[in-house]
């Protein structure tokens, strides 16, 4: 057992995204195997866009790589009624240029809760429930104003664009957690007297994050 501070941990904003390379299949497997025509790096991280959605919006990275497939971690397609073999194919964008967002103050989930349908038969006298969706997930971030930094810059963008953007967090022991969603600024500063001028971020995910 290990608890950890999450002092010291680093978040990152990615600019760049190389042109889609086209994925004819997808392997089941804890390292699933992509086929296309790979140019990629063992390391390299990928945005996966997938016909199975448990995979579509999640970033990975490459383990192993030959000319025609690369190997990637991140997700486990093993389960085949979430992920029906031969219906993997899709699409892998390179992601790179990460962008530090510096003087964060505060970093905050919320949703992703598991939802519920809640029924009870004519006869019973009381209510049972069935697992249904996790419910839409966002990121806040509350950062010490300065316009002039480069990760400010890059969130302003992302936010006038209305761009779907890549977002890690890095923590203390070599563990990182990658988002992907839409970025959205609200750059007119908080002003509480003897405080920090402040101002916020939000990330809404389109898919769920991947851990490695």
């Amino acid at each position: 057992m290990t608890a950890k501070l999450p002092d010291g941990a680093t978040v990152s904003l990615y600019a760049a995204y190389e042109p889609a390379v086209d994925i004819s299949a997808i392997t089941n497997g804890v390292e699933p195997v992509a086929t296309a025509d790979n140019t990629y790096l063992i390391g390299d991280l990928v945005l996966i866009k997938s016909s199975w959605s448990e995979l579509n919006n999640r970033v990975v990275q490459v383990t192993q790589n030959t000319l025609t497939t690369f190997t990637f971690k991140g997700v486990d397609t093993t389960d085949t009624i979430l992920f029906p073999p031969g219906n993997g194919y899709g699409e892998a964008i390179q992601i790179s240029g990460p962008e530090i967002i510096s003087q964060i103050m505060e970093f905050d989930t919320a949703g992703g809760e598991q939802q519920y349908l809640t029924y009870s038969y004519l006869e019973m006298n009381s209510e049972q429930q069935i697992p249904t969706i996790f419910s839409a997930q966002s990121i806040s971030m509350v950062i010490a104003d300065d316009p002039d930094m480069p990760g400010m810059q890059a969130l302003k963008t992302a936010s006038d664009n209305r761009a779907l953007r890549v977002m890690s967090l890095a923590l203390p022991g070599n563990t990182t957690i990658y988002y992907h969603g839409f970025v959205s600024l609200q750059d007119s500063p908080m002003i509480v007297k003897s405080e920090l001028i402040k101002v916020k971020a939000t990330l809404s995910l389109v898919a769920r994050h991947t851990r490695f």
